[in-house]
């Protein structure tokens, strides 16, 4: 029996390369008689896996979409680029994509070797965003994954937020505004509170099951908006940049949110969406142009102080540190 499964699972491997298997070949790949792959791609297909085949003197057998997801295979370096590819989405602001990536990427570290999942580690150690698109303050995927999994399983979490012990039944993760928010109820407060990701520290999982709880007004992501409403206002933003949108895009490294417009004297102008003054700072020091900010005045305030901090730290007495 061992070997039976050693060989559907090597079948199942040749399968999954996108192209045309002669059953001769797959028999002789196999060391098996063509009886035995035919039995052994009907057993595939018992299990779910939608396994098409060609009749023929070019005919053969192909793995091909079906009604489901099957179950896959991946060779070790196939395992270490989705991992890697999931640890980037899952900082991505794409509607939906970033928590399923959380999802995912706990469920491959989960059965990820460690002699793989150093070589993942290594490659995102030596990886480095381009600045516009780094998250205001970044999470470890670990806390991301750990979160996660409880929620799905419905247990409860421990964790240091600001210096004090949390024991709190999560609820959901989600991401805005470039940070990761966990929404939870507070067993020790008896009540809801939203925790910034980037700011738990010690985080563990208890075991201890998390009872059933409704989300006050039922949803969760306008639940949490108007929790981070309150936490850090935010502002939409008019700005003049002194050169061409084209440029403007090139030194982001990609459209900016919001809209970007050509003005007639060769300067454009940028209706950004809310955001904190300190986000839309960030974002106007990475495109390094000159600017005009029409408003809000929130922002020229930020602005001005910032200005005045970094003078400060370069000048003394009249003289320009070096």
């Amino acid at each position: 029996m061992p070997d039976a499964r050693a060989r559907l699972l090597s079948l199942l491997s040749l399968l999954q390369t996108p192209r045309l298997w002669p059953g001769s070949e797959l028999a002789q790949r196999l060391g098996v008689s063509g009886r035995t792959v035919r039995r052994d791609i009907d057993r595939l297909r018992e299990l779910g896996y939608p396994v098409h085949a060609e009749q023929g003197g070019l005919g053969g057998y192909r793995l091909t979409a079906g009604a489901a997801m099957p179950p896959l295979l991946l060779e070790d370096d196939e395992a270490v680029a989705v991992a890697i590819g999931l640890r980037a989405a899952a900082t991505q602001a794409v509607a939906g994509a970033d928590e399923a990536a959380v999802r995912a990427l706990g469920k491959l570290l989960q059965v990820l070797p460690a002699r793989l999942r150093r070589r993942v580690d290594a490659l995102a150690s030596s990886t480095v965003a381009h600045p516009f698109f780094l998250a205001a303050d970044s999470v470890d995927p670990g806390t991301l994954v750990v979160t996660a999994a409880t929620i799905a399983g419905h247990e409860r979490l421990r964790f240091r937020y600001r210096d004090q012990d949390r024991h709190v039944e999560p609820r959901a993760l989600v991401p805005a505004g470039g940070r990761w928010y966990l929404l939870a109820f507070d067993l020790d407060r008896d009540d809801w509170r939203t925790f910034r990701l980037d700011r738990v520290a010690q985080l563990a999982a208890t075991g201890a099951r998390a009872a059933a709880r409704d989300v006050p007004g039922g949803d969760v992501a306008a639940f949490v908006a108007s929790r981070t409403m309150q936490m850090a206002p935010t502002y939409p933003a008019d700005l003049v940049i002194h050169t061409p949108a084209a440029r403007v895009v090139d030194r982001l490294g990609g459209p900016p949110p919001g809209t970007l417009t050509d003005q007639p004297d060769g300067t454009c102008r940028w209706l950004t969406p809310p955001d904190t003054a300190e986000w839309h700072a960030l974002r106007l020091a990475s495109i390094g142009l000159p600017f005009e900010v029409n408003g809000p005045t929130e922002l020229a305030a930020h602005l001005r102080s910032t200005a005045a901090l970094f003078r400060a730290a370069t000048v003394r007495e009249g003289q320009v540190r070096d």
